[in-house]
């Protein structure tokens, strides 16, 4: 295949990545993600804040898609974990907050220090809709957290903070294949940026794959962001080495 454009060589990486099985957070917890699904298509606070999100002209190729993946997994992670801790009443309330965060985290990527000025955006657009103070808070704080290598705000409420890692998690699990089929290419449509130029990048920005391997911060997250980011470096590396 001769790459003459960001387009062809995002056709390239989805072949490369269409010849390796599914993460298996995907195969093993199919369950839990169809119920993280439904809650999510059903809910119209959902609804509004994706509405909301479309509006925004640029997300430094963090687009709905992005935010749609990291909800409906956020929401899987809480489904998972929550059964455990929390409530039996208070689990499918804390899959909306996850569904809510997940679509609005990145809502100031194109900011610097986006985490923090998403979390004060999102503060301003929570308000209009039925939600406690204390679940608004939970989500503001979720959203402050979701940086990697960033300071977080410490959270007592167990629940709050089994909200604010699952955000993280899903956010990070986008770091595996989504990187190399998705994200890359989005970024460097958004400003321009020639194959040439992402290649120079390329080796560094392997290496940052590899310290994100680290962080995950629910058990979910432990167990499986791991095989997330392995993926990512085969596809990655496959693509690298092609491109070249």
């Amino acid at each position: 295949m001769i790459i003459q454009t960001l387009s062809d060589a995002k056709i390239l990486s989805e072949k490369i990545a269409g010849t390796f099985a599914a993460p298996r957070f995907y195969r093993e917890k199919k369950t839990e993600i169809r119920e993280s699904l439904l809650l999510f298509e059903n809910n119209p606070i959902v609804t509004a804040c994706i509405e909301i999100i479309t509006a925004r002209v640029n997300f430094s190729g963090h687009g709905l898609s992005h935010a749609r993946k990291v909800a409906i997994d956020a929401g899987t992670i809480i489904l998972i974990e929550g059964r455990h801790t929390m409530e039996a009443d208070n689990v499918n309330r804390s899959v909306a907050l996850a569904h809510i965060a997940g679509i609005l985290h990145d809502i100031k990527r194109s900011s610097k220090n986006h985490a923090r000025r998403g979390a004060e955006e999102a503060k301003t657009i929570l308000r209009k809709f039925d939600l406690t103070d204390k679940e608004q808070t939970s989500v503001v704080n979720a959203i402050g957290n979701h940086e990697a290598f960033q300071s977080c705000t410490s959270i007592a409420d167990p629940d709050a903070q089994l909200l604010s890692d699952a955000l993280y998690d899903a956010d990070k699990f986008r770091w595996g294949p989504d990187n190399f089929t998705e994200m890359i290419w989005d970024i460097s449509d958004t400003f321009n940026i020639p194959i040439e130029i992402l290649l120079d990048h390329f080796p560094a920005g392997l290496k940052a794959l590899e310290k994100i391997r680290d962080t995950f911060r629910t058990s979910t997250g432990r167990e499986y962001g791991p095989d997330f980011i392995a993926l990512g470096l085969k596809i990655g590396e496959r693509l690298y080495t092609e491109l070249r």
